[in-house]
């Protein structure tokens, strides 16, 4: 799951003919790492320093940028998504509770892939259904009203069983 140039290597040719044609634009930083995380799923490490050396900035700042906005990540995601929305409503309506029994029954803590690589339990901020609360996102999809009796049939779905 983790990036291998010779594996990754006609990922790693369409990021480089991207960074090429943005390198010398001002701004390019945002762009090039959201076509990373497009292209790798991920922000690999190396990626980082290589971003860092076309665009002539400390690897410190790329890693700076790409640790500050919640839309990247630098660790490889799930097949499957999902995300516990934690905004208030949510937070007020349990999602607490959902999360830690996500990571329970996955046995994974926020933020982790399962060693399986089949999910990635996510902690996000409000997705903009409050009236709805509490929210689950699976791989982009909105769940509202979720309760723990739900999560073992929400992971069965997730996979298409």
């Amino acid at each position: 799951m983790t990036f291998c140039y010779k594996k990754d290597k006609d990922k790693f040719d369409e990021f480089v003919k991207f960074v090429d044609m943005k390198k010398d634009t001002p701004g390019a930083v945002m762009p090039v790492l959201q076509e990373a995380q497009h292209i790798f799923g991920y922000i690999p490490e190396p990626i980082v320093d290589y971003i860092a050396l076309k665009l002539n900035k400390p690897s410190s700042e790329i890693f700076g940028v790409a640790t500050f906005y919640s839309q990247f990540t630098l660790t490889p995601r799930g097949e499957h998504e999902i995300c516990i929305c934690l905004g208030t409503a949510c937070y007020v309506k349990g999602a607490d509770k959902l999360l830690d029994e996500f990571c329970k029954t996955l046995n994974v803590k926020p933020g982790e892939t399962t060693p399986d690589g089949k999910f990635s339990v996510i902690e996000t901020r409000c997705v903009g259904e409050c009236g709805s609360a509490p929210v689950v996102t699976v791989d982009g999809k909105n769940i509202p009203f979720v309760k723990k009796d739900m999560i073992d049939q929400i992971l069965f779905d997730a996979e298409g069983k």
